[in-house]
């Protein structure tokens, strides 16, 4: 497919889709003026996309012209470097900075109705469309990206503001075959990735930060079977997972980005044009309890889901795992636990601790046999290494490989003290235990007063203080006779521990 079609796929879903979903909504038009407003709707968002970043490429005003003058001749007709040179995309950018009449429209009878799906199908399509037009050029810029996740984020805003829930699973779809396709295009196999057959729902991720090992790995662990995998699910089900998370807006910006970027990449090779692709590896930073395994595990299932890796697996490992004590023995560890992670994603909690140690020490070592197994198996692994700020650039900075290989970094923010309330309500929730309105009080005042150090545990502060709360509560309650059903699962502000009962 050459770049001036790269547009028409796309734009004839888009009106094959919104087209219908305006059909029936009391308007008085014809079916063939409904095509047209249509038709300028999606002209509308490929120029605005076509300006996101100011500059208005002649193969982008080619494919333009091509995907809607196939449905109007006037602009068929037009010379796409003199519309070009016109300015017509001059300022068409702002269109998205709000919902079109046409979307809002949707919404508001999804609304209505109370069970429609006109404007989800309308924000799937219009994705696909921005996607689509980012394609177009060998380098996505940082522009684009933020287009794309502006008006993604637009969209989502009325549509929660109507209060038009998210379409159940399958909405989006995961078509196998395209996956097995992206497979076969980065890593030169046609086989399909394990885990396509159907299979149960995957769990949901997590709402905060876990601590929890995804793939537990050990060097006994590193030669056993692989587990079965759920099936991939798409792109858009995972980030909406990611938008749930508490807090971390600055991480979840960079995933979307990221995200984004990928799709776009996706969607080139698709049509075998070049891709410029540069390492996929990742630094994390932040205290303990701030979400980085969380984030790591739906990074690793978005991967799989655009066929970056072929079965989409995380696991978690640190030093004792890779590091021996005898000469030799280092790097056959270390190999054993990345050779696990192929074709999924290592996150490598606390990997400073790699670096530690005197030029004997033989985490030097599992640096080593790291940087060179990242480079021979740059298409089937990426690495996540995690830890403090300060530690981490250190870590980077020990060996020459490791600099080039982790060009970005992600910094998990500790959470704030409403963040943190938030949390402790989710996981009350979970287990069916509710949170008196003056208990909320009490919670935000004993985490604003909690030290942000290293030692601050962030999400496990939560979970630590809740389980607390529980056994503060089960000691009150033996002095009550005949509890109600109520008094058992409302936690009082005399069930929250003070900071100096805690210490």
């Amino acid at each position: 497919m050459s770049d001036s079609d790269a547009l028409l796929r796309p734009l004839e879903q888009f009106l094959a889709t919104v087209t219908p979903a305006l059909t029936g909504l009391g308007d008085d038009r014809d079916a063939d003026a409904l095509a047209r407003d249509v038709l300028t709707e999606a002209a509308e968002l490929l120029g605005a996309f076509i300006d996101a970043d100011g500059v208005h490429t002649h193969g982008e005003v080619r494919a333009y012209v091509h995907a809607i003058g196939s449905h109007d001749r006037s602009v068929a007709a037009t010379d796409p470097e003199d519309l070009r040179r016109s300015g017509l995309f001059a300022g068409r950018r702002s269109w998205l900075e709000r919902p079109s009449p046409l979307f809002q429209l949707l919404v508001d009878a999804d609304r209505a109705d109370q069970k429609g799906t006109r404007a989800w199908s309308y924000f799937r399509v219009a994705m696909d469309l921005a996607h689509a037009v980012a394609s177009l050029d060998v380098h996505t810029s940082q522009a684009e990206l933020d287009a794309i996740s502006r008006f993604r984020r637009c969209l989502l805003g009325a549509l929660e503001a109507a209060g038009i829930e998210r379409p159940g699973p399958g909405f989006f779809g995961l078509d196998p075959a395209a996956l097995a396709e992206a497979q076969r295009r980065v890593h030169g196999s046609g086989r399909a990735p394990t885990g396509l057959a159907p299979a149960e729902p995957a769990p949901a991720a997590p709402d905060v930060g876990d601590s929890a090992k995804a793939d537990a790995t050990t060097a006994d662990a590193a030669t056993a079977e692989p587990a079965e995998l759920p099936a991939a699910r798409p792109v858009e089900e995972l980030l909406a997972e990611l938008d749930e998370l508490v807090g971390m807006e600055p991480v979840k910006a960079e995933v979307r980005l990221l995200t984004n970027l990928l799709v776009i990449q996706r969607l080139r090779e698709e049509r075998g044009l070049p891709v410029m692709t540069g390492s996929r590896h990742l630094v994390f930073t932040g205290n303990p309890g701030t979400g980085k395994t969380t984030v790591a595990r739906l990074l690793a299932d978005i991967y799989r889901s655009l066929g970056v890796v072929s079965r989409g697996h995380l696991v978690e490992t640190d030093r004792s795992a890779m590091v021996a004590g005898y000469v030799g023995q280092t790097a056959t560890r270390t190999r054993e636990v990345i050779e696990s992670a192929l074709d999924g994603v290592l996150l490598i909690d606390e990997a400073y601790a790699l670096a530690r140690g005197n030029e004997n020490d033989f985490g030097r070592e599992a640096i080593d046999t790291l940087v060179k197994m990242m480079e021979d198996h740059r298409k089937r692994l990426i690495v996540i290494a995690a830890g403090y700020p300060d530690e981490m650039a250190m870590l980077i900075a020990a060996n020459p490989g490791l600099e080039s290989r982790f060009p970005k970094t992600l910094h998990f923010p500790d959470y704030a003290a409403d963040e943190l309330v938030a949390i402790f309500e989710i996981i009350a929730g979970k287990h069916h235990y509710e949170v008196a309105e003056d208990t909320r009080v009490v919670l935000h005042d004993r985490f604003a007063v909690e030290p942000r150090g290293r030692g601050f545990g962030n999400g496990r502060l939560a979970r630590n203080l809740f389980e607390a709360a529980v056994a503060h509560q089960a000691s009150r309650l033996v002095e009550v006779d005949d509890p109600s059903d109520h008094d058992l699962v409302v936690l009082l502000p005399d069930d929250i521990p003070r900071r100096e009962d805690a210490a």
